[in-house]
């Protein structure tokens, strides 16, 4: 993932998880150990949008909707597969034998987060930083790619789902019919919070 999209992931996910509006951009550069440079240019196309309100050294979330549209339209979550294959079986039953550090994310991130799943899936996307494991566990297999791995950036939290804005931005791009479901469930919980 790019620097730019961690900087728009930790606005996001602050604004949906804590409630946070009003950022430092000191603060930001600080916690990623990136330039005040990169931070203002992760900035400068949400301003330009009307998203975020910049003044001075801080800034302020306007409208979270379209700083999620602005990056899942930017967001290239095919760059990011690292590992796909055929898991015999259900999708609970390949959840079930993901090894730990390993980050649910998409549909089944939805279901842990939420306790609930707008619509049956057929697919388990997860975040990795160490395919040794997975590929053990899931050998490679010819058939329909049910399990696949992305590369986990080296900011993304090590809990068991991505955080409730990249599950949006990670479900916005993926092309199964059923995405859409989720993605205006989530819709629905998320966007009325500003």
């Amino acid at each position: 993932m790019l620097k730019r999209e961690v900087i728009w992931r930790a606005i996001a996910t602050e604004a949906i998880e804590q409630k946070t509006l009003k950022f430092q951009q000191k603060e930001l550069a600080g916690r990623f150990k990136f330039s005040l440079s990169t931070v203002s240019n992760a900035l400068k196309p949400l301003r330009q949008i009307g998203a975020v309100k910049v003044g001075g050294r801080s800034f302020a979330l306007t409208d979270l909707e379209k700083l999620l549209t602005f990056w899942a339209t930017h967001r290239k979550l095919s760059t990011e597969i690292l590992y796909q294959t055929h898991v015999p079986g259900g999708v609970r039953a390949v959840e079930g034998e993901i090894p730990p550090g390993v980050t649910f994310g998409a549909f089944s991130a939805y279901r842990i987060r939420f306790q609930d799943a707008p619509a049956d899936y057929d697919k388990v996307y997860v975040y990795s930083r160490d395919l040794a494991e997975l590929e053990h566990r899931f050998p490679k297999h010819a058939g329909y790619e049910n399990l696949i791995a992305l590369r986990a950036d080296p900011y993304l939290p090590t809990t068991p789902t991505t955080p409730i804005a990249q599950i949006y931005v990670d479900l916005w791009n993926l092309p199964e019919w059923y995405a859409a479901d989720y993605l205006n469930a989530l819709k629905k919980r998320i966007l009325p919070v500003l």
